[in-house]
């Protein structure tokens, strides 16, 4: 059986092959070049009137004929089209839930029943070779303050990269009108010194931005995560980072992780601290914040 990539790779080149091309217009057919006059000479009675009735009458076979062409083409290009996206659609079903690391063992068929394969053990879930993930959360702070995160990594079995941007809206402090927004920026090396199948401990690195309404600053950030299984594809996460200088950033969270294939559903508490130390006019301005998060994301 093909893969599904070749699956998708023909489907696509075969909606790029017989695609209809767009009209340059919409609804309407374009009116001819030549205009014609509103008026015409006399003539004899059942002459030229006929002859006009019969240029329209074949005007209209015709335009028949011309419209029922299009329609075949349209309906053939709507075909493909749909059958592109049915495949495409099958296809990220598919890869969503046959690629996710939490998967069940399988079972070799030449070993006795009940016993799996320890090669499949030993590389699923948390102990796998090589996992790409990315995500969004929605922060549920308390009081006005909003917030989003977005996060992006590649992790090989013991070394990764990863990086994180916390979107922030506040509500001025000073009393005017309109919203603070602040975005914190993490680009991390990522070192995990314990892996297990059912568990995965990792030590952070990297640096840090924060862009403020009147000041941006850089500083270095360390962090430490772990992942563990608790229930099947039920996992706990908990992950805190840290920038020491020339802003204090203190982040924590700690929630819970619903593997369904590659698919992940996210939920829990998080807190973030925030102390810019004077550095923009030589008194600290500090914010806390903190709430429950929902969001959902991919791990393959």
């Amino acid at each position: 059986m093909p893969s599904i990539q070749a699956r998708w790779s023909a489907g696509l080149l075969l909606g790029l092959l017989l695609a209809v091309p767009a009209e340059a217009r919409f609804g309407k057919r374009s009116k001819p070049s030549d205009s014609t006059s509103d008026t015409h000479e006399a003539t004899a009675i059942g002459k030229e009137d006929d002859a006009d009735d019969d240029d329209k009458d074949s005007d209209s076979d015709d335009e028949s004929s011309d419209s029922g062409s299009d329609d075949s083409l349209d309906d053939l290009g709507n075909e493909v089209v749909g059958s592109v996206v049915g495949w495409m659609l099958q296809g990220m079903v598919h890869a969503i839930a046959n690629t996710g690391t939490h998967l069940n063992q399988q079972v070799d068929a030449n070993l006795p029943p009940g016993v799996a394969t320890t090669e499949l053990s030993t590389e699923r879930r948390h102990a796998v070779p090589v996992s790409f993930r990315m995500g969004a959360q929605n922060l549920l702070w308390r009081g006005d303050a909003k917030g989003a995160d977005m996060f992006v990594g590649l992790e090989f079995r013991r070394f990764g990269v990863e990086g994180h941007v916390l979107r922030l809206s506040l509500p001025t402090d000073d009393g005017t009108e309109g919203r603070d927004r602040l975005t914190l920026v993490e680009a991390h090396v990522t070192h995990a010194f314990l892996v297990r199948e059912h568990l995965r401990l990792r030590a952070e690195a990297g640096v840090s931005t924060a862009y403020a309404p009147d000041v941006m600053l850089v500083g270095p950030s360390v962090g430490v995560s772990f992942e563990a299984c608790v229930l099947g594809p039920l996992d706990l996460e908990a992950r805190t980072q840290l920038t020491p200088w020339p802003y204090l950033q203190l982040d924590g969270t700690v929630g819970l992780a619903l593997h369904l294939g590659s698919l992940m559903l996210r939920g829990g508490w998080r807190g973030v601290y925030l102390d810019d130390q004077g550095t923009v006019d030589g008194v600290a301005h500090q914010d806390r914040l903190h709430g429950p998060y929902l969001g959902a994301g991919l791990t393959f």
